[in-house]
């Protein structure tokens, strides 16, 4: 297998990986797992084996300063709202729909950058911005059973604050590489989670073979594996063909949904999921 092969075959493994969060968060919620629990045993456990692993490389530099503010706000407000609000969804819809609409983020980063950064949105852009959001519209619309709009509202939340999560890291982290501002902004999630935790009296240790087993898997298949191998075939095919391949994962919640958990997906979700596919892929093409 030839490099390029090799890296489109690593990112496509990671967006399986990244695939398998809803659905494992499904089950540890099931095993009667709070979102505090699951969510700090997740980046606790991810970010030791993101500093071992990327730490023996030599790949991660400790921030400083404003950068280091930065990278800690970053963790503790900007993903950690984000993962929140993708878990309470969870608990009132399809991890299926959930991924869909936790993937409209593209578009969410291109009105930001136009707004804030002074790109232009162009007539590509554009044209992926109104697919998109026409595909969430037919879900919402169409398929009443698989989108709780109490659920679509959350996630759709969670999307547009992972595109101001994207924007901000662009203009205030620049120069920091991946490996870096990820490690430095899953610890201060995890910290945030056992605040939250704690003061709400919902932090737990998961008891039984099924709780256990879906908060390792969330916290190594769904999260270290996926990043590993998403930096190592970005390293080997680039940004945008690697930010293509990336669309896989909602697709691959909806058909391990389907297989696992017997989630239902009726044409709508079909039609809608392939809508906002499309739109990210004319997002991404234009990276």
């Amino acid at each position: 297998m030839d490099d390029t092969r090799l890296g489109a075959a690593l990112v496509l493994c990671s967006a399986v990986g990244f695939g398998t969060l809803g659905i494992l968060g499904i089950v540890a919620g099931d095993a009667g797992l709070s979102i505090p629990t699951i969510l700090s045993f997740r980046f606790i456990l991810a970010t030791v084996l993101v500093w071992v692993v990327f730490g023996l490389r030599g790949e991660i530099r400790l921030l400083r300063g404003r950068r280091f503010v930065a990278g800690v706000g970053l963790g503790s407000v900007g993903y950690a709202a984000v993962s929140g609000l993708y878990f309470l969804g969870l608990g009132v819809m399809t991890a299926g729909m959930a991924g869909i609409v936790l993937y409209t983020y593209p578009a969410f980063v291109l009105v930001l950058s136009a707004a804030f950064l002074d790109e232009p949105i162009g007539r590509r852009r554009l044209s992926a911005l109104v697919i998109t959001i026409g595909g969430i519209a037919l879900i919402t619309g169409a398929d009443p059973a698989a989108a709780d709009p109490r659920g679509i509202a959350v996630v759709l939340l969670a999307a547009i604050l992972y595109a101001a999560y994207i924007t901000v890291s662009r203009t205030t982290l620049e120069e920091v590489t991946p490996p870096t501002l990820t490690a430095h902004v899953m610890p201060a999630a995890a910290g945030t989670f056992l605040l939250v935790g704690a003061a709400t009296d919902t932090l737990g240790v998961p008891s039984g073979a099924v709780a256990w087993g879906s908060v390792l898997g969330i916290a190594v298949l769904a999260t270290a594996i996926p990043i590993f191998a998403f930096f190592a075939g970005l390293s080997r095919i680039g940004a945008g063909p690697a930010s293509i391949l990336s669309t896989v994962e909602p697709v691959a919640t909806v058909v391990l949904g389907a297989v696992f958990l017997a989630e239902p997906v009726g044409p709508a979700v079909v039609a809608g999921g392939s809508l906002v596919l499309v739109g990210v892929v004319l997002v991404a093409r234009t990276w």
